[in-house]
């Protein structure tokens, strides 16, 4: 079972940095950069994500970038522009959709998201989530959590991993 973590901060610099951190104790924390992104919101209440899937030569790469997307869209109503799904993941988003994501954590990042705020997501599937808010602790912020079924976990994962190149011989 895999588990969402959001972690919401007070203004719109600190989910960055946090990302960063994440970044540099991934092999410490058995997440992969793909599984973190960081959305911001400015004063206007404009959107600005960020994620490492872009820089990520693998399919997989690809994959978290759409499924970030998917997320974004369901929590914040935020449609991402250029957002191109292969057809195995789009019928994954299809069979997830809202129950993948509880609505009460929908709910809490909604509102914790407000203009000249960010916050960080981490999908957690090795490591305890404990350990990786403990990373962060010096970011402090309010952590939501929320868990993703076994099923949606193995349906997410088995999507990534057809994404994922063939191993070179």
């Amino acid at each position: 079972m895999a588990t969402l973590v959001a972690i919401a901060y007070p203004d719109p610099l600190t989910a960055e940095e946090a990302r960063r951190t994440v970044q540099n104790l991934q092999a410490d924390l058995v997440i992969q950069a793909d599984q973190v992104a960081a959305i911001s919101r400015d004063d206007e209440g404009k959107y600005h994500v960020t994620t490492t899937h872009g820089a990520a030569s693998s399919g997989g790469g690809a994959a978290w970038g759409g499924f970030w997307g998917f997320l974004f869209g369901l929590i914040f109503f935020v449609p991402v522009l250029g957002l191109a799904l292969g057809a195995g993941f789009g019928a994954l988003f299809g069979h997830l959709g809202e129950k993948a994501v509880d609505k009460e954590f929908r709910d809490q990042v909604r509102e914790q998201v407000q203009p000249g705020t960010s916050a960080l997501f981490m999908v957690i599937e090795k490591a305890t989530p404990d350990k990786a808010i403990a990373a962060l602790s010096m970011y402090g912020g309010t952590v939501i959590k929320t868990s993703l079924s076994d099923e949606d976990t193995a349906q997410l994962q088995e999507a990534l991993s057809k994404n994922e190149p063939a191993p070179v011989a």
